[in-house]
């Protein structure tokens, strides 16, 4: 059979982007243009809204109210990350609030967040399921809220080892958990004596670190004793 040229009815075929719900920031953003035809109201509420958003790029970035900036995510990528949210790591769900606010913890936004977790729950058939027999013996245990002020409680870890720049080869971070204010140093090593000498001059109510040997020592143990620091051992867990 020959081959033929040409078509009749030959039509070309595009492949369409749908348009993520940023892009009209994200212009005004970049390139300060406005969508065409957009209303006055519409050019305002761009521009005040635009003062929450970064472009880093190749990334759109929200300042959030806790004043932690989170990756603008499009349509296309919100169920996936509603699904990886909404799985706990010993095979249960989380309910919908506890799922938004895993995105938030992600570093990821998109303005309708709680609203869209509360569909996903709803219509995910693995939970309907396990709703439907759920009892008093699958409950969890309550955990009390803890009221902290700034610099209560200060999380605590080691980052390294970095190519050796000065006989340093180690950074000591410590973190507030309410102000996420951060105390960093260099360091030689990575030992307990290190911490020791670090907290003697950083005295914090509370610390949360890992179960590593540098944390976890005899010295380390006396000096939070004597300073009435409350040392909390956090269960190793990578996000």
């Amino acid at each position: 059979m020959p081959i033929r040229d040409e078509f009749p009815d030959e039509q070309l075929l595009s492949v369409t982007t749908p348009t993520p719900w940023f892009a009209d920031i994200y212009n005004f953003v970049v390139v300060s243009r406005f969508p065409p035809k957009a209303s006055r109201p519409y050019k305002d509420k761009i521009r005040s809204d635009a003062k929450h958003y970064i472009w880093d790029d190749p990334y759109l970035w929200r300042l959030y109210s806790d004043q932690i900036i989170r990756r603008c995510i499009p349509e296309s990528e919100i169920n996936s990350a509603l699904q990886f949210c909404h799985s706990a790591p010993r095979g249960d769900h989380h309910g919908s609030t506890r799922t938004a606010r895993k995105v938030l913890d992600n570093d990821l936004y998109w303005p309708t967040i709680f609203r869209d977790a509360r569909q996903f729950v709803s219509t995910y058939a693995t939970c309907q399921k396990v709703g439907m027999a759920i009892s008093r013996r699958h409950e969890m245990p309550q955990q009390p809220i803890l009221f902290c002020e700034v610099f209560d409680v200060l999380g605590i870890d080691f980052m390294g080892p970095f190519p050796v720049s000065n006989g340093y080869s180690y950074i000591l971070l410590a973190i507030d958990y309410v102000s996420r204010w951060v105390e960093a140093i260099a360091t030689k090593t990575n030992d307990g004596k290190v911490v020791v000498d670090f907290l003697k001059s950083n005295i914090f109510c509370s610390g949360i670190s890992d179960q590593g040997s540098h944390f976890c020592n005899r010295a380390m143990a006396s000096l939070l004793q004597k300073y009435g620091v409350t040392h909390i051992i956090a269960t190793t867990y990578h996000r």
